[in-house]
């Protein structure tokens, strides 16, 4: 069956309530018109928003499309324009809107007022090796087995040096978390 006689056939049939023709119109022309819907709005999401109401017209105008030497592909396309065009005025009526309400000033983000605290400061302040390894074992809880296949040293490295990170960590955490001039 070739898409001129599909068309007809397939419109009739889903007229009639067939809804596996109505899907066989439908995947014969999406694509197509997805494509041509692409070309006319700023985004693919807007293209598949532009489709999907090519076919909600169609079903509401069914007993009304027409036929273009007996293609309905024609009808579909000039259709789916007339969509594509409302979609676009319609965002710019909204965009036109929204420009009429004075902007405040945004609400701060949290992410940027929120500290990391003291122990997360310590750590950033150690040398990359060492948060490797603290982030390794004492974040995530890796075994000095795993830390060691991780990072490519022996396991006894892994301890030794696990060790010292966490002297180092503490005399950090305490140089941040220690009152100016010393402690009372």
């Amino acid at each position: 069956m070739n898409q001129i006689t599909g068309d007809h056939a397939d419109w009739a049939l889903a007229v009639e309530g067939d809804g596996r023709a109505f899907a066989r119109v439908f995947d014969r022309h999406a694509a197509r018109l997805r494509r041509h819907a692409w070309a006319l709005v700023p985004t693919a999401d807007d293209a598949d928003d532009v489709v999907a109401v090519v076919f909600l017209e169609a079903w509401r105008n069914r007993d009304r499309v027409r036929f273009v030497d007996g293609s309905l592909l024609p009808w579909l396309l000039v259709t789916a324009t007339n969509s594509a065009h409302t979609l676009s005025r319609s965002a710019r009526r909204y965009r036109a809107f929204l420009r009429r309400f004075p902007v405040d000033d945004p609400a701060p983000d949290p992410a940027e007022v929120f500290s990391d605290g003291q122990a997360v400061a310590a750590l950033k302040g150690l040398p990359l090796n060492d948060q490797r390894i603290l982030t390794l074992c004492v974040i995530e809880g890796l075994g000095e087995r795993e830390a060691a296949a991780v990072l490519g040293v022996a396991p006894g490295t892994v301890k030794s040096r696990l060790h010292r990170a966490k002297a180092r960590l503490h005399r950090q955490y305490q140089a941040t978390t220690e009152p100016i001039g010393g402690t009372p």
